[in-house]
């Protein structure tokens, strides 16, 4: 069985090594020079910036990659977990430090409200069923039946997943700065607070379950150990081999042509890449039916994302190494964000410092960051050419006065990327940062499904499939993956 992988970030190699472990002839095509995807790495100087995804958890699944092949994981990454989740700091200047020490967590909630201590304990507690049902049940098992999803939504219902994060949590806690702490999650896989179905609450338990970890070396040294082991089971590397038309004879994978004119004959394709693109790029020759039509075309996708990296002189010791700062605003910054498009001064941020934990990421003496900002995606029609630099300072004023004093004298090294980055170097439609919105009606069923609902040998893994984004999700496509081809 010949089966070619398009695409290596972490579904796609994790959809690589699980065929492997069945017996196919596997080919991992990757456009860029470098695995990764998403999680690429970039090097500047004596800095390692990981280029995506940052926040470890359920390491679990990545161990399980290893052991598919009876080889020890630790031969291969070291990952380890960290003390300090997340640093929380609010606009007044207060932070608040988020970690699985439940002691700690109750003491500083009751220092803001003593009275929302309690619906702390209740909101983990609910937290507990919807991780039991939506990941422990559902996220490794495929939803590619109408009746299989009619099944199991009076569950869904019974866990209230037609309300969306943010209300749940706001059930469960009176104060505004706790709500907004505690109802950040879906921002980590691209949807936004206030319209994503509470199913998501489900990362508030699962971060708890397994703690947060980081990977030594960065996230990069995580797909370096997948490719090592690719390579020494035989899997063939395309690295710099771009996919420009998959083709099909009588609505069959037949196989797929590369930039370079050169044709791969394959049973079975699967896509790390993302759904619409493939479909509306690499199939555009191919007659897809009405249905299909009117669910691609009613889909919203995730926000985009200004990401800049950047390497200081100085070493900023008392700066944790997850922090995320809000804004003044809340609701009204995401709205603009997701529902109005347009650019906002009172940003939030994520604060990524992998030199608290890491000495190897930046040279001696020296701190390595990188800031992500959520902007709208490129349905905007925001010139980023412009509009960059722009933000770039914004940001880096922003820092100065909050986080990372003198920032500006002290920067030694920096770029940035923005959503044209994610739409012309990734593929992504509107440059989102994470495919389609994780909302109700765009989850499970209702997302783009792991087997091709048109074309036979079709399949897809990441973030745009079943069961969604953030590094377990797109893992565990690859588990479904695994349950139905």
């Amino acid at each position: 069985m010949n089966s070619v992988v398009i695409g290596s970030g972490f579904g796609g190699i994790a959809a690589a090594l699980r065929l492997r472990a069945k017996k196919h002839n596997v080919i991992l095509v990757e456009k860029q020079s470098d695995l990764g995807g998403r999680a690429r790495v970039f090097k500047k100087n004596g800095f390692t910036f990981d280029g995506g995804p940052t926040v470890i958890t359920a390491p679990y699944l990545i161990y399980e990659l290893f052991e598919l092949f009876n080889k020890d994981p630790k031969n291969y990454i070291k990952i380890q977990p960290l003390d300090i989740w997340y640093r929380f700091v609010f606009e007044d200047g207060q932070s608040f430090d988020y970690s699985g020490d439940e002691d700690s967590m109750k003491s500083q909630i009751q220092k803001i409200n003593e009275n929302d201590v309690n619906g702390y304990e209740n909101l983990v507690k609910f937290t507990e069923k919807i991780f039991n049902k939506g990941f422990s049940e559902l996220s490794d098992v495929p939803f590619d039946k109408p009746l299989f999803m009619m099944k199991h939504i009076p569950s869904l219902f019974g866990l209230r997943s037609y309300k969306s994060v943010y209300s749940l949590v706001s059930s469960y806690i009176k104060n505004e700065k706790l709500r907004r702490m505690l109802s950040m999650h879906p921002l980590l896989v691209g949807g936004n607070p206030f319209t994503t179905t509470s199913i998501y609450g489900l990362i508030l338990f699962l971060e708890k379950k397994w703690g947060i970890h980081y990977s030594m070396g960065g996230t990069g040294n995580i797909i370096k150990g997948l490719e090592k082991l690719m390579i020494e089971e035989n899997i063939k590397i395309l690295k710099g081999s771009e996919v420009t038309k998959i083709n099909l004879e009588k609505g069959k994978i037949k196989s797929v042509n590369l930039k370079n004119q050169n044709e791969i004959q394959a049973d079975n394709v699967i896509c790390n890449a993302d759904p619409p693109a493939v479909y509306e790029t690499l199939l555009s020759n191919q007659r897809t039916n009405l249905m299909f039509d009117w669910k691609k075309k009613r889909m919203e996708y995730s926000m985009g994302l200004f990401v800049y990296y950047f390497g200081t002189k100085k070493v900023y010791k008392n700066v944790a190494h997850h922090t995320i700062k809000f804004g003044d605003k809340y609701k009204e910054h995401l709205d603009d964000i997701f529902e109005n498009k347009k650019l906002n001064e009172d940003i939030s941020f994520y604060l990524h410092r992998p030199s608290a934990t890491d000495k190897s990421m930046a040279p001696e003496n020296h701190d390595c960051f990188y800031v992500l900002v959520p902007v709208p995606n490129n349905q905007s029609k925001i010139n980023w050419s412009e509009e960059g630099e722009k933000l770039k300072e914004l940001v880096i004023n922003k820092m100065e006065k909050s986080l990372l004093p003198d920032l500006k004298n002290n920067i030694v090294e920096d770029f940035y990327l923005t959503p044209d980055y994610f739409e012309k170097e990734l593929n992504t439609k509107y440059g989102s940062g994470f495919s389609i919105q994780p909302k109700f009606s765009q989850s499970a069923y209702f997302r783009f499904h792991n087997k091709s609902e048109v074309f036979k040998g079709l399949y897809f893994v990441g973030a745009g499939t079943h069961p969604g984004a953030g590094v377990p999700g797109v893992l565990s496509s690859a588990k479904v993956l695994d349950k139905i081809l």
